[in-house]
């Protein structure tokens, strides 16, 4: 699994992942790739964001920073959680006994990177760029003054 350089960045793009979930009632991304200053997703998608998508996705995000959620960790068997989450990305050397990140009520994915332990600590989430091409949504996003000293 990867190694994510900035827990806050990491979260980050949970909170970015379920927006776009909610906002657009399609899948997370399928592709990400998740660095300390500039990060981005890729999502299967039939154009680009309006400016104003883009205003609201980060409104969004940002609010649910602002609302201090905390991130924990749980474990669930495979079995249950291919009942409530897609495991497409969830490779099998995962094992039988997957760890779920949980952001407040907002999402819970399966994951094996690090997190910041509350979402007040992830610092203010702007979206750089966008761009759309042969299908492939790409948002290209950082945030500012990330804390990465209490991951989960």
């Amino acid at each position: 699994m990867k190694e994510y350089a900035s827990p806050a960045m990491h979260t980050a793009e949970h909170i970015l992942n379920q927006t776009m979930v909610r906002k657009f009632q399609r899948g997370r991304s399928f592709s990400s790739h998740i660095e300390r200053r500039k990060s981005k997703c890729d999502y299967h998608f039939e154009r680009d964001l309006t400016q104003a998508e883009r205003s609201e996705i980060e409104r969004a995000v940002n609010t649910v920073i602002a609302a201090d959620l905390p991130v924990r960790e749980e474990h669930m068997k495979r079995e249950d959680a291919q009942a409530l989450f897609d495991l497409g990305r969830v490779p099998d050397s995962a094992g039988e006994l997957l760890r779920i990140i949980r952001i407040g009520d907002y999402d819970a994915c399966p994951c094996r990177g690090e997190h910041v332990s509350s979402t007040g600590s992830i610092g203010a989430f702007t979206i750089v760029s966008t761009e759309y091409n042969d299908g492939v949504l790409r948002i290209r996003f950082k945030v500012e003054r990330p804390d990465d000293s209490s991951a989960v």
